[in-house]
């Protein structure tokens, strides 16, 4: 059998979300960016994500020197 708070908390959360919050969080907004204000994060890095493969194996990873690919069928 499955607990009472397993099928009704699922459920109340449902309908606040669904019929409750659009009418609740405007009142709640105005109060909570008071609480929690928004960082501003800003980037300029333009090379941030970027990353060169020239010395890097198959996998992406750095390499030493040169590799050699086995074949297992001549093994």
């Amino acid at each position: 059998m499955v607990c009472i708070p397993c099928i009704v908390i699922p459920i109340l959360l449902w309908v606040y979300k669904k019929f409750l919050e659009p009418y609740i969080y405007p009142l709640i907004s105005p109060f909570v960016n008071r609480m929690w204000p928004r960082k501003v994060t800003e980037c300029n890095d333009k090379n941030q994500g970027k990353v060169d493969f020239k010395d890097a194996d198959i996998n992406g990873l750095p390499s030493k020197g040169p590799t050699e690919i086995s074949d297992k069928k001549k093994d």
